[in-house]
């Protein structure tokens, strides 16, 4: 647990707390770590979630596969965010699969510790429900961002309205994305074929250059 106490420094759930205020926080949450291997399943569609969780360390995708095996990435879990909260309390399970694409560690809170009146008297405590909330209001922000990039009827369009979400959240012409080419397709719900294809001609068109997953935006 030590270990993470510098990333969770920097994570806006624990925002205005130092090292020593998180170790207090920890112990009362009942913070426990977990780790998974790249491909694991973090959680599965349709369970129930009772817990807070918070990546550490690696990367997830929040994904969803029909029935024919295509797959869509709803959102990624960054070091530092915490993911499945939406649906703590709630009497149905999980609407999508939550996927380790590398070797990633996430800790986990006792809900019933987060909601309710410390045992301990913890002034640390209502701070933490505080930055929750804002962190729950950040998350909803960018679901409004992705929803706005999917409204786009075109693949140019969509790709166009992705990058330039990319390039104002990095402050640069020039940034680099944290999908490859079949897990943008599958975040912007476009054939990998025609997106790969809308890309070389935005590029011809002068309008954007790039390699792998880095770009410019021209």
């Amino acid at each position: 647990m030590e270990k993470y106490i510098h990333v969770l420094k920097k994570t806006q759930l624990f925002a205005g707390l130092d090292g020593d205020d998180i170790k207090e926080m920890l112990h009362c949450l009942q913070a426990r770590l977990v780790a998974f291997k790249k491909g694991e399943y973090v959680y599965r569609q349709g369970e129930h979630v009772d817990t807070i969780s918070l990546l550490v360390s690696g990367s997830l995708h929040i994904q969803k596969e029909d029935y024919w095996g295509n797959l869509s990435i709803v959102n990624r879990v960054g070091i530092g965010e915490m993911f499945g909260e939406a649906y703590v309390g709630y009497g149905g399970g999980l609407l999508n699969d939550v996927v380790a694409i590398e070797d990633s560690v996430v800790l986990l809170f006792d809900v019933k510790k987060i909601f309710s009146a410390c045992v301990s008297a913890c002034k640390y405590h209502l701070i933490v429900v505080q930055n929750m909330f804002f962190a729950i209001a950040e998350k909803n922000r960018r679901l409004v961002q992705k929803l706005g990039h999917m409204s786009n009827r075109t693949t140019r369009q969509k790709l166009m309205s992705y990058l330039s979400e990319q390039a104002a959240q990095h402050h640069s012409d020039s940034f680099t994305i944290p999908f490859n080419r079949q897990q943008l397709a599958d975040f912007l719900a476009v054939d990998r074929s025609a997106m790969s294809s809308e890309l070389c001609k935005m590029r011809n068109d002068g309008l954007i250059q790039f390699n792998k997953n880095s770009f410019t935006l021209l």
